[in-house]
């Protein structure tokens, strides 16, 4: 694959990377919505969910779009515009400079990065920008409670993210996501190589956390807190209509997908498939595939906690940031680091 990209000009190449990363992000949104918000929950609430838009409901998100489109842009008097309708923009430019980041196969990837993960936990802050730019710049105290209270669980919950990914770079060795993906191919565990060495099973601990930091990081239930429908009607989303609420909508589910992709690389082995070679170009074929499986398995936990659980209160959100999530993750860190010296 690489062989086939170096013989193409820079601007083929770059082409060819910009429609592979918005397939990628609508892609996944499209079916997160479609497989999770509409026929999973539905199933899980004994109902059928959308069925008329097309068979079994399948068109159901085509319709949404339309709909949205057709609705008016309406910004408000008092909103400071520029601020306003850049808002949903530079949350959605955040997940896509997360996906560059992931590899899909042994040359399937965008950029790879010795620096990867430590790149995506950066980027992932900048949609804590975005979000305070709507809520400030709505001229709304909805949206401008809505977008500090954004600011607070985000900034808040980075941190255990953060320590849960130190766990997996002090095992491999590196922070390069497609080495991680290897250093669990080529692993042991309990001194077998059948299945590799995915990370979930040391790093278990890592794990839970980062998904709990994960779920809190997408405001979702229960760290819906700043979009808190009882409260706040829709938090910093209040005052935005139309396209630009869909670019909220759309960066909600496709952030949930690039953020399970990253912890399925991280600890579940990313696009590696037991018994092949991970250098077998079949992987940058089968890779994307398995890689999009693992995902619509994590976020399948991820909707399953959000319609299964009550809203936290703010002190309890708070509380399990600072007093259990960011002791444990440093707890796991030093453990990490011991046996790794010992062993």
């Amino acid at each position: 694959m690489i062989g086939v990209l170096s013989e193409l000009s820079y601007w083929q190449v770059t082409s060819i990377r910009v429609v592979a990363g918005l397939v990628a992000v609508l892609l996944v949104a499209g079916t997160l919505v479609y497989a999770h918000l509409f026929k999973m929950v539905s199933f899980m609430q004994s109902r059928l969910g959308p069925m008329e838009a097309g068979p079994y409901g399948s068109l159901q998100l085509m319709a949404e779009i339309g709909k949205f489109l057709q609705k008016e842009d309406i910004v408000p008097r008092r909103a400071d515009r520029f601020v306003f309708k850049a808002a949903p923009f530079v949350v959605l430019t955040s997940t896509f400079l997360l996906l560059v980041v992931l590899p899909g196969g042994p040359d399937a990837w965008f950029i790879s990065n010795d620096l990867g993960i430590y790149l995506a936990m950066a980027v992932s802050s900048v949609s804590v920008i975005g979000i305070l730019m709507a809520g400030w710049g709505s001229a709304s105290k909805y949206s401008l409670l809505g977008g500090l209270r954004a600011t607070g669980q985000l900034i808040a919950y980075e941190l255990p993210l953060l320590l849960a990914v130190v766990g997996v770079v002090i095992q491999a060795e590196t922070m390069n996501l497609q080495e991680i993906v290897l250093a669990q191919a080529n692993g042991e565990i309990f001194g077998s190589g059948v299945i590799g060495n995915p990370f979930i099973i040391t790093q278990f601990v890592g794990f839970l956390i980062f998904m709990i930091a994960m779920q809190a990081e997408l405001t979702q239930t229960p760290f819906d807190m700043p979009v808190a429908e009882s409260e706040l009607v829709t938090g910093y989303m209040t005052e935005y209509s139309g396209l630009r609420f869909l670019l909220f909508f759309i960066g909600e589910f496709a952030t949930a997908g690039v953020f399970s992709a990253i912890a399925a690389v991280l600890f579940l082995g990313g696009w590696y498939v037991p018994g092949l070679d991970p250098a077998d170009n079949l992987l940058n074929v089968l890779g994307p595939l398995v890689l999009f499986g693992k995902v619509v398995l994590l976020t399948f936990l991820v909707f399953w906690v959000r319609f299964t659980f009550p809203r936290f209160r703010e002190d309890q959100l708070q509380r399990l940031a600072w007093k259990f999530l960011v002791p444990l993750a440093l707890a796991n860190i030093v453990v990490t680091g011991v046996l790794k010296v010992v062993v």
